[in-house]
Parts: C-alpha cells; sequence; structure tokens
C-alpha cells in the first residue's frame, strides 16, 4: 500500500509550533519573539501552575474570551510544568535578549537627552553588541534600532523551536492560539521539523497531485508510528473542486474573514490567506477551492488574523510570490515579514506604496494602508488594488477612514473602483492585548483603551465610499465565522456596536444606490 498513489484529505490542518506555542508572526521574527516569550507566554505559564483552576475557569468563561488564560486540563499541569523548565533551560538566550532590549531602552530614556550617542553603545547590554544602531528622530526622541538580518542569523533565532502538528479538522473549537501551548496527543502526528522543511511543501502538494506513503514517509523522515498517522491523513481520491478554475471572464470568491480569491482564466491572487479545511461544513469555501497555482499572494499586514501560518504553509509550493508590504527596517513594533516569509522557505517580494506586480490577466498596485495598528510606527501594512477582467476591486483590510483624502489620492491615480471591500472592526482591542510584550515602558489602562486594532465606524467608511467613488461595498465578516474561532476568539450580537455601524453603513449605502453587503462564509462575483 506504500506504493499506491494517494492525496491529502480534504481535512488535513497543520498546526505551526514554536516552544509548542502557536506560531504567528510575532512569536517567530526572533526580536519580537524573545520578548513575547520572557514577557507573555513564561509569565502566563507560570500563572496557570499557581491556579490552573482560575485558568482553566476563566478559559471557559464567554465574557473572558480571549483572555490569556492557558486552556489545559489540570491533570495535564505536569506537562505544562515541563514545558516550562525547557523553555527556561533551552531558550535562556532569548529571555536574556528580551531582559537585555528592556535595559537598553531604559538606558536610551535616562540618558538620550539629544546629545551625542555615542557614548551610550559601551554601556548597552553585551546581548545587543553588533544587533543594534542608536539613533533620534528629528524631534531628539531617542530609539534602539535593530539590525534585524543579523538577528536571524544569530542563535537567537533557533528552527529547534519549531515543530507541527498535523491532524484532521476536529469540527470544534480549537484553543485559543495566544494562550494555550499545545501538548501532545496520541491522535496528532507529531512532527519535529521547521517550518521551511522540504518535507511540507510535498505533503500539501498533494491535494493537488498524487504521492504515495512510502515517498511522503521518506521526504518527512518518519518512522512507523508516526508513518501509521500519516495514513489516515490521506486519501485514495482527491477532493478538489471541479469549479475552482475559470474559462472566461473574471470571478472573485470571498473565503471567509478577510481572503478573497480574485481569478481569471489565466492567473490567480489570493488575499490574507485564512482558509477553512473543514469541507464538510458546506456553508464555505475550503482548500479544496482554491486554484491549483496561484500567481500571487497578498499580505495586507502582519497581526495574526492576517498572515496565517497555518493556511500558508498548505499553499507553499502552489505560490509564485508572495507579496508583503515593507518593514521600517528595524522598528522594535515593525518586523519584517519578508525576512519571516523567507526564512519560512516562501518566495516573497516587498512592496512600497504604489509598487505594480502583473499576473495574467491584471496587475496589482499596492496602496497605503491608515491606522489600525495603535497608533505604533508600524509601516508593514498595505491596501491593494487590483485590476482583472475589466474591473478594478480595492482591498481595503483593515485600514481606516480616519483622513478620507487619502483615498482621494488613490482615486486620482489608479481611477474609480468598481468594488471595494472594507474592514470595520471599529472597536477593536486595545494597545496592550497583542503588543503587551514589545512594551518596556508601561502604559495606563485609559492610554490603552484609547489606542485600538480598530478599522473604520460607519462614517469612516461611507467616506472611503465617497472618495474611491465605487458603486459597489462588502464589509468583511470580523472573525464571526465560526472556523476562525481559535485565532480570533470575537463574539458579537445584533446589539454589539460594529454590528450597528456596519449596519447604519449599509443603510448609507442603499440610501444612495450603492450595492452592499456584510459577508459572511462565502460570496462570489462573476462577470
Amino acid at each position: 500500500m506504500t506504493d499506491v498513489p494517494m492525496f491529502l484529505r480534504s481535512k488535513a490542518i497543520i498546526e505551526p509550533l514554536v516552544d509548542r506555542f502557536y506560531a504567528w508572526f510575532h512569536t517567530v521574527a526572533p526580536v519580537q519573539a524573545s520578548m513575547n516569550l520572557a514577557f507573555l507566554q513564561v509569565p502566563m505559564l507560570e500563572s496557570y501552575l499557581q491556579s490552573p483552576q482560575v485558568h482553566i475557569a476563566a478559559s471557559h468563561n464567554p465574557e473572558l474570551r480571549g483572555g490569556f488564560f492557558v486552556n489545559i486540563g489540570e491533570e495535564q499541569s505536569d506537562q505544562v510544568r515541563d514545558l516550562l523548565d525547557h523553555i527556561k533551560r533551552e531558550r535562556a538566550n532569548m529571555l536574556r535578549f528580551a531582559e537585555a532590549i528592556a535595559e537598553g531602552q531604559e538606558l536610551l530614556r535616562a540618558n538620550a537627552t539629544g546629545f551625542d550617542l555615542t557614548p551610550l553603545y559601551p554601556k548597552l547590554p553585551a546581548e545587543l553588541g553588533g544587533l543594534v544602531e542608536l539613533a533620534y528622530d528629528t524631534d531628539n526622541q531617542a530609539a534602539v534600532r535593530f539590525i534585524e538580518p543579523l538577528v536571524y542569523q544569530s542563535p537567537l533565532y533557533a528552527e529547534d523551536r519549531q515543530s507541527v502538528q498535523l491532524s484532521l479538522e476536529p469540527g470544534y473549537e480549537r484553543p485559543f492560539i495566544l494562550s494555550t501551548p499545545r501538548l501532545p496527543s496520541p491522535d496528532v502526528l507529531e512532527l519535529p521539523i521547521p517550518f521551511r522543511h522540504p518535507g511540507l511543501e510535498a505533503l500539501f502538494k498533494a491535494r493537488v497531485k498524487p504521492s504515495t506513503l512510502g515517498r511522503l514517509r521518506e521526504e518527512l523522515e518518519l518512522d512507523d508510528a508516526q508513518a501509521g498517522l500519516l495514513a489516515g491523513l490521506l486519501s485514495e481520491t482527491p477532493s478538489l473542486s471541479e469549479d475552482r478554475h475559470i474559462d472566461a471572464g473574471g470571478r472573485i470568491r470571498y473565503f471567509g474573514h478577510a481572503c478573497l480569491v480574485l481569478q481569471t482564466p489565466e492567473g490567480a491572487v489570493v488575499t490574507d490567506p485564512f482558509i477553512s479545511a473543514d469541507s464538510s461544513a458546506g456553508d464555505r469555501y475550503t482548500l479544496d477551492d482554491l486554484p491549483d497555482f496561484i500567481d500571487l499572494v497578498l499580505i495586507t499586514h502582519g497581526h495574526q488574523d492576517h498572515i496565517v501560518l497555518e493556511t500558508l504553509l498548505q499553499l507553499r509550493g502552489r505560490i509564485g510570490t508572495i507579496v508583503v508590504p515593507r518593514s521600517s527596517r528595524g522598528n522594535l513594533e515593525d518586523p519584517s515579514i519578508g525576512l519571516y516569509l523567507k526564512h519560512l522557505g516562501f518566495p516573497v517580494v516587498e512592496a512600497d506604496d504604489y509598487d505594480e506586480f502583473p499576473f495574467p490577466g491584471g496587475k496589482v498596485v499596492a496602496t497605503p494602508f491608515l491606522g489600525e495598528h495603535c497608533d505604533l510606527d508600524i509601516r508593514s501594512k498595505s491596501t491593494f488594488w487590483v485590476d482583472l477582467a475589466g474591473k478594478s476591486a480595492f482591498i481595503g483590510a483593515d485600514s481606516s477612514g480616519i483622513e478620507p483624502t487619502l483615498y482621494r489620492y488613490i482615486r486620482q491615480h489608479l481611477g474609480t473602483a468598481d468594488i471595494a471591500f472594507l474592514g470595520m472592526e471599529c472597536d477593536g482591542a486595545p494597545l496592550t492585548w497583542l503588543y503587551q510584550a514589545l512594551l518596556t515602558k508601561p502604559v495606563t489602562k485609559k492610554m490603552s483603551n484609547s489606542r485600538k486594532l480598530s478599522g473604520s465606524n460607519a462614517e469612516q467608511a461611507a467616506a472611503i465610499m465617497t472618495e474611491l467613488g465605487a458603486t459597489e461595498a462588502y464589509v468583511y465578516a470580523m472573525g464571526e465565522e465560526p472556523w476562525l474561532g481559535h485565532v480570533m476568539a470575537t463574539t458579537y450580537n445584533e446589539d454589539t456596536y460594529q454590528i450597528k455601524q456596519i449596519d447604519e453603513f449599509m443603510t448609507w449605502c442603499k440610501d444612495r444606490g450603492i450595492k452592499a453587503g456584510h459577508l459572511y462564509g462565502q460570496q462570489e462575483w462573476r462577470w
């Protein structure tokens, strides 16, 4: 049976892990990973071990959904203790590096007063030596700038942190990714391999082109027990949808959250891929509905729900290029998405505003992205303009309408969009929810709550539409789809402020003859 042609099952999923925590951008990029490990993950595990019952109860309280509570039964607390001991022992250099960053920041706050910074270099912690530059902005505000490519080449980027779990989509919500590590399970295939391992690419290519159990076992370097688990992920029949390609015109499909698939007969573009594997649900497009080859993947920004490694790893080998926004090169809060993906084996190109990227049957233009990042100096964010088959779509992601004139400039440069896709999570999480580990100077709760991860409200979305002149507007689901709970952990009802703002915007569009909708699950546009 090891030589029978086999396909990867439709419901096969991967969870990428670093030190058993679900991997996302800020837990893999080495500077930010060190700080998240030291100032978030280790304290969270310590807190759990002090009071497992408190964490478990909080994890099951709907009002605390998305909180930083470890959702692991008390009977497994010894495994959590072993994990914590492993991190403290094996990642001591990362923990010390995080402390050195905090010390370096404090050194600047106390001594950088607008005069020469040269005398401060010898006073920096040794761990920062050769990896940072000290610099003022034109208002004499000093900061530490990281030479990020060098940090990736240092022991701080340790691929032995990386592993993957392979299993079948369980059909119920997995634990929240920012808080709960993944422990071994007898029905889950554990592979202690780096994310760039070529065997993963070979495995996921088997969705579209058959392989054999024997060949995959060899490429993934499996033992007998692991091969037995892998066999359960394979099938002799493919599960690909027959209508995953088109032979004329253009098509846009909404795959959920902020993921769109834009197609011509010759080419395909996918935005922020975050795609369900549960083909039995019947209420969504899944990995089965993707075209066999994707010319361009567009990443709008680095938040955990827009650059989803769980989906991206399943597409590696089927992607021509991933287009990512260029970072500021060295800001603590703004790591390079390009460097991150290159080290994971992806073909990447970085985009500045108004850079163009052709694909068969159309072109993509990177456009500016405003707000949604808690007023931090994060420049690795981009909206996109896509021309295909005679129509144009504005991919707005979570960009805000706080300054509508920006969209007037976009229209002047690129013309009038036919369709605009907008994000309206207009009362997002506060600054500390996602960035706490990077803040070496405490902020008050009031300050944190004033700086939120928010997209447009109704007034701002209306202003974007007015300036773009688009005749159709669609608002992304805001983590409402049930298969996104492990990443989003959001809860809405008809009285939630965000939903009321979307309803208000829908009314505004209707009153002006603009076709509009609040997306959920799946939708298709054909012409």
